[in-house]
């Protein structure tokens, strides 16, 4: 059966990672999306490597572009900011990830596409939002973090704040605020025939994580700190080093499960104090030294028949062969055109019904041009004259 979301027309004009990882999300669950890229303007996604073999495609834009067709237009010509307005008669949502303004400027601001298409659904996607002192300002993922408090309690006091292996802001915050804020749109239209316009911010998007703690504090608790909080290493909740410099996590931190915790690495006499032991910091030596005895695989194999939350630290390797990750598909395969397959991560969001769908790998700029134009009624003397005056470059 065809995706929860066919029928639904999505035009996108994103760029990195954030809109084309909303657009991706949208795209595997039924929507109909056409990227629309500057020809001359590179994405950096398409340019990093790996490439796919035999080919000078990158596995990034293969597996950000998936199930999207792409067309290039030159937005600073007149002739490509019609062409967006005809593509916009029939296409109900428009995502973009320009700085604030830009679309304005080039006379594809929300209010100017509005005009064509009263019931258009236009979600803007950026660091800091469309308002505010710093709306022009550049930013990537580590900056939105940085301002949002988050890494103020984040990370180990010796260290300070760190890294994470994944872009939070970018595709927690931005990438799902925006699917989130485009659907609660199309619900929202279907009822009135109104559309709207969506603001994102991923700096908003992560101050909205400050959920629990954040709300302590704003209810008069006093500032957190790194290992000061119940999560944060603040607790017996935290990760382990393993004899063979693996790492084993510990979440336990409901009474059941930290009583079963304690008598599996021997120390029955912690199961009355809970999580934050008295002398906590000596606690927690203890247990290091446990975790230090034995190699990751072995606590594996203890703790697999116990239930007491605590897991293996797999690389990703190990966490992509995992039978869990089988299991839930996580993993689908693409067959390549010059033979061979592609692995490429499969969507999170599981539908009795309606199961996500994967068509076909993302692909170069430019690839559907012709064919969207002549959909749209332009003739080939007509595509071949724009090119020739720069439309599509």
């Amino acid at each position: 059966m065809p995706g929860p979301l066919q029928g639904l027309k999505i035009l996108d004009f994103t760029t990195l990672l954030p809109g084309p990882y909303a657009t991706m999300t949208l795209a595997d669950m039924g929507a109909e999306v056409l990227r629309v890229l500057s020809g001359s303007r590179p994405d950096l996604a398409a340019f990093m490597p790996p490439f796919l073999p035999g080919t000078d495609l990158s596995c990034n834009l293969a597996y950000l572009g998936r199930n999207k067709r792409c067309m290039t237009l030159n937005l600073k010509k007149d002739k490509g900011c019609e062409i967006v307005k005809r593509l916009i008669g029939s296409y109900e949502v428009l995502i973009e990830q320009f700085r604030p303004g830009v679309m304005a400027k080039l006379g594809l601001g929300y209010n100017d596409l509005k005009a064509v298409n009263p019931a258009l659904i236009y979600c803007s996607l950026t660091g800091y939002g469309q308002s505010g002192p710093m709306r022009d300002r550049a930013g990537h993922d580590i900056n939105y973090l940085s301002r949002s408090g988050l890494m103020a309690y984040s990370g180990r006091k010796e260290a300070g704040p760190s890294l994470t292996g994944m872009q939070i802001a970018d595709v927690a915050a931005g990438s799902n605020n925006a699917i989130i804020g485009i659907l609660a749109a199309v619900i929202h239209r279907s009822r009135t025939g109104i559309g709207q316009y969506i603001d994102i911010s991923m700096t908003d998007g992560v101050v909205a994580f400050n959920a629990m703690t954040g709300a302590g504090t704003l209810a008069g608790n006093p500032e957190p700190l790194r290992e000061e909080e119940f999560l944060n290493g603040g607790s017996l909740y935290d990760f382990y080093e393993t004899k063979d410099g693996g790492f084993m996590s510990f979440g336990g931190l409901e009474p059941q499960f930290f009583a079963a915790f304690c008598k599996t690495i021997g120390r029955e006499d912690l199961t009355p104090y809970g999580v934050i032991p008295p002398d906590l910091p000596k606690v927690k030596k203890e247990i290091r030294e446990i975790f230090l005895s034995k190699t990751r695989d072995d606590w594996t194999e203890i703790f697999s028949r116990v239930d007491a939350c605590v897991e293996p630290v797999l690389s990703f390797s190990e966490a992509m062969a995992d039978g869990q990750t089988k299991d839930r598909e996580m993993i689908v395969e693409f067959d390549l055109p010059a033979g061979g397959k592609l692995r490429q991560i499969g969507c999170p969001i599981k539908f009795s019904e309606t199961k996500p769908e994967y068509k076909m790998l993302g692909c170069k700029a430019g690839t559907d041009t012709e064919k969207v134009m002549r959909e749209m009624g332009y003739t080939k003397e007509d595509i071949e004259k724009f090119a020739a005056e720069g439309v599509f470059s």
